[in-house]
């Protein structure tokens, strides 16, 4: 019953749409608007650097708070049972939540930003080497989702340099991959060379 709760807790912080509520406030639905996608990017892009910043530290935040909160949810309900797992199990479930939230028939972001604050909660160091990875990408290459996508891509690596081991290693494989996952129309895009750089008005989002 722990476990399940602390899924559902996760899951249930994982799945608020800053995105999208922060574009109902202000008159836009950032499903039809720029990429259509409701993470930080593309709130960036068509909400401005006020909202779009907002939306990327909230997507961010309830990575991190659902790892955080855990302990205490397990505390009170576990009997028996590890509860070191509980943050993972936590973060992950935030993460899909994030990314096929309940309150828009499943249909979320990217996971990029809510990942980050998960790996900021169960593996800091890990955070820093994808993050950095990011930031050199977007810095050579002016494109988000590359960033992104090489972000993903060497985060199991970069957990199992920082220490991880076990479940947290699997899970953060696991975020690599759904990540990757839901780029796949940004590889297409990049492929077919029509990914937009940094300054476009539309394309890749997080």
């Amino acid at each position: 019953m722990a476990y399940l709760l602390v899924v559902i807790f996760g899951y249930l912080l994982g799945s608020i749409p800053f995105g999208f509520l922060m574009g109902k406030w202000k008159g836009i639905d950032l499903r039809t608007a720029g990429s259509g996608n409701i993470g930080a990017t593309n709130a960036l892009r068509i909400l401005g650097k006020p909202a779009g910043s907002a939306v990327l530290a909230l997507d961010a935040l309830k990575g991190a708070v659902a790892c955080w909160g855990a302990p205490a949810l397990s505390a009170t309900f576990l009997s028996g049972g590890d509860a070191s797992l509980m943050p993972v199990i936590a973060g992950f479930a935030a993460v899909l939540g994030h990314n096929y939230t309940c309150w828009l028939r499943f249909k979320g972001g990217k996971g990029i930003a809510t990942s980050a604050g998960v790996l900021l909660a169960l593996t800091p160091g890990g955070l820093a080497i994808s993050l950095s990875t990011f930031l050199v990408l977007l810095a050579v290459t002016r494109t988000v989702s590359i960033g992104s996508i090489a972000a993903a891509a060497v985060l199991p690596f970069a957990t199992w340099i920082c220490g991880g081991r076990g479940p947290l290693l699997v899970i953060t494989a696991i975020m690599g991959i759904l990540a990757i996952f839901k780029h796949r129309a940004n590889i297409q895009r990049l492929m077919a060379g029509t990914e937009p750089r940094i300054g476009a008005a539309k394309g890749g989002d997080k």
